[in-house]
């Protein structure tokens, strides 16, 4: 009975291969831009993420059903290795991601289980060129056509959607009730937060009496202000969540950056915001959000500690945990975004 009902749901077998790299850029497009997603509004592309990479899961096991005769020894060619490799890695990612959804939580040293995830996701793509390099078959019109063909791919997003739903309920289930956000972050619990850092930047401990914050770029007036000049009174509460997979909601103390910015007189062609650690990590904001963000020295009543930015870090609401950038020195007020960010996203922990 399994094999007649699987055939019914198994879409022609170019379309299948040509599905999964469409899969895989879809899954690789919307787990990047995800990283940098924190409002609520945002939530549909995780969602689209999870169900394309459910999608994705059932195309392969439809593809390995059918080339698992090639996989004898005496039938391979040059193109072999790779193609188990890249089957392999694939698998990998997507167990995973399947693994820290449902609450398995592992660290592998520096890594989590969501960051091995997201390297074998990155990994996958140059794989996957490579394969359909070796295994080029172009699609035809034939491929498509049909009725049979748009139910097939209903039914395979649909069942996709179904089960993250399901994998949800189970989660609040399992976890006593634990609220996830969508994002796939985790509350922390007890008390302060974990100590998480970008390529893990560890610069040495701030000298607060050399440390001073500038504020320059396209403004009417520079500004150059000490711990002792700088006007901290400046109190909200904010949610951090960090890609590492946790969050934390928490009172935040320090200065407004819509105020400073109102001190030093913004340029009319300016229109983003560059905010730079003692590091040389960096991140660009638009103008008119980063006039809501905060500059914290003081988290639940106390000073920030050194591993959580002292003695100045950004407090950057609906943005994730790696745009809150720590130990700020300075301000760029700008005409365009600074491309070079991604670079030191990079380098700025081994620098």
């Amino acid at each position: 009975m399994a094999g007649p009902s699987l055939a019914a749901l198994e879409p022609r077998p170019r379309l299948v291969d040509w599905s999964i790299l469409a899969c895989v850029l879809v899954e690789t497009l919307t787990g990047v831009v995800s990283l940098g997603a924190g409002a609520t509004a945002q939530w549909p592309l995780f969602w689209v993420h999870r169900v394309v990479g459910l999608t994705l899961l059932v195309l392969l096991f439809f593809k390995l059903r059918r080339v698992r005769p090639r996989l004898r020894r005496d039938r391979w060619d040059r193109a072999t290795p790779l193609s188990i490799l890249t089957a392999v890695v694939a698998l990998a990612a997507l167990s995973t991601g399947a693994a820290w959804v449902f609450g398995v939580d592992v660290d592998l040293a520096f890594w989590t289980l969501l960051n091995v995830h997201i390297g074998l996701g990155l990994l996958l793509v140059p794989l996957v060129v490579l394969h359909l390099r070796a295994r080029y078959r172009p699609v035809r019109r034939v491929d498509f056509e049909g009725r049979r063909t748009a139910l097939q791919y209903g039914a395979l997003l649909l069942g996709g959607a179904l089960v993250v739903r399901g994998q949800e309920l189970t989660n609040r289930v399992v976890g006593g009730g634990e609220t996830r956000r969508f994002t796939g972050s985790k509350p922390v619990e007890g008390e302060g937060f974990p100590v998480t850092s970008w390529v893990a930047d560890d610069p040495a401990p701030v000298d607060i009496d050399e440390w001073r914050l500038r504020v320059d770029g396209l403004v009417e007036t520079p500004l150059d202000l000490s711990d002792e000049t700088l006007d901290t009174a400046d109190e909200r509460r904010a949610l951090l969540d960090c890609t590492s997979g946790w969050y934390t909601v928490e009172d935040w103390r320090g200065a407004a950056l819509g105020t400073l910015l109102d001190e030093a007189g913004v340029d009319a062609s300016a229109r983003w915001v560059t905010v730079h650690s003692v590091t040389g990590y960096r991140w660009s904001f638009p103008l008119d959000e980063a006039r809501g963000f905060l500059l914290a020295t003081h988290v639940g009543g106390d000073r920030l500690s050194h591993g959580h930015g002292f003695p100045l870090r950004l407090v950057a609401p609906d943005r994730r945990g790696f745009q809150w950038v720590k130990w700020v020195t300075r301000i760029e007020v700008r005409r365009r975004r600074d491309a070079s960010q991604y670079l030191a996203t990079l380098v700025s922990g081994v620098t």
